[in-house]
């Protein structure tokens, strides 16, 4: 099998495994499904703690208003009394405004707060510093992890409108947020290898040959965004150890170089030309001074 590193410009994302006479078209779907997935998970656990710490999302209509405003055009909370979480809830205002303020207790917190770092860990890019490939089965466990938590702490459900259901719906709204210019949907994904596009009419086979051991790493692009910037030569690990050694080597030669300007040898008496002369004429020994 082909193992295949996925990056995003110089940004490590994940490790994934193929058939080398794979469709290009078959590949690139895994890939921007993986992709995408991967990142409602982080969209999703992000907004988690603030579940844990603040309770359900506020209606629309209510986000941001004071409570002086809520009572002057008379609005309500319909979700409220139904979304109450299990144990009881503990009320921790939200300064932002964006949630009840109604939070679960600290057991529960506790449970959401370990869901969210095992689902996190999952997709994490340290998966591929350890070499363990992440497949779509891993992304919907990882979904799944927190749909299954979000049931057991809110057992009624969460609002139509709070953010974290919307994503396990598949019904998020991400116009306008920095969010959507991560997405890449899979009609406008490519994949960039060796400053070469991979056209999905053709096979992987096709670009990096039968060999099933290979392992390249391949860009990941949104159609018109042009090709990726190539890969540097070296990795930043090596270009530092290089940079040690240049270091290393000049103060080596600057060393060297100090060696060669001392003279003080010459006061030495295996440096003096007239020291066979001076040992036969009774001379090498003499010296002048006062006694």
């Amino acid at each position: 099998m082909v193992l295949v590193h996925l990056k995003r410009g110089e940004e490590s994302l994940f490790l994934l495994r193929c058939s080398a006479d794979v469709p290009v078209e078959t590949l690139t779907r895994e890939v921007a499904a993986v992709y995408n997935g991967r990142l409602k998970v982080d969209r999703i656990c992000c907004e988690m703690p603030e579940l844990a710490e603040h309770g359900v999302s506020l209606p629309p209509d209510m986000q941001g208003l004071t409570e002086e405003q809520v009572a002057e055009l008379k609005l309500k909370d319909e979700w409220e009394e139904r979304c109450v979480p299990s144990g009881g809830a503990v009320f921790r205002k939200d300064e932002i405004g964006r949630r009840n303020g109604h939070a679960p207790g600290d057991q529960m917190k506790e449970v959401l707060m370990r869901t969210v770092e095992e689902a996190k860990a999952l997709i994490s890019k340290k998966q591929a510093q350890a070499s363990v490939c992440v497949t779509i089965e891993m992304v919907k466990e990882a979904l799944n992890q927190l749909r299954g938590v979000v049931m057991m702490v809110y057992p009624m459900g969460l609002p139509p409108h709070d953010p974290i259901r919307m994503e396990l719906e598949d019904k998020e709204d991400l116009v306008g947020t920095q969010a959507s210019l991560q997405v890449i949907p899979e009609q406008e994904c490519q994949l960039w290898w060796a400053a070469k596009e991979l056209h999905k009419e053709k096979k992987l086979q096709d670009y990096v040959g039968k060999n099933e051991k290979t392992k390249i790493v391949v860009k990941i692009q949104k159609r018109g965004q042009g090709a990726p910037g190539r890969e540097p030569l070296f990795t930043e690990d090596q270009q530092k150890q290089m940079m040690m050694h240049h270091y290393k080597r000049q103060e080596e030669l600057k060393k060297l170089d100090e060696a060669d300007d001392d003279d003080s040898h010459l006061d030495s008496e295996w440096s003096d030309g007239q020291a066979l002369k001076k040992r036969f004429q009774g001379l090498n020994n003499i010296k002048w001074g006062p006694r």
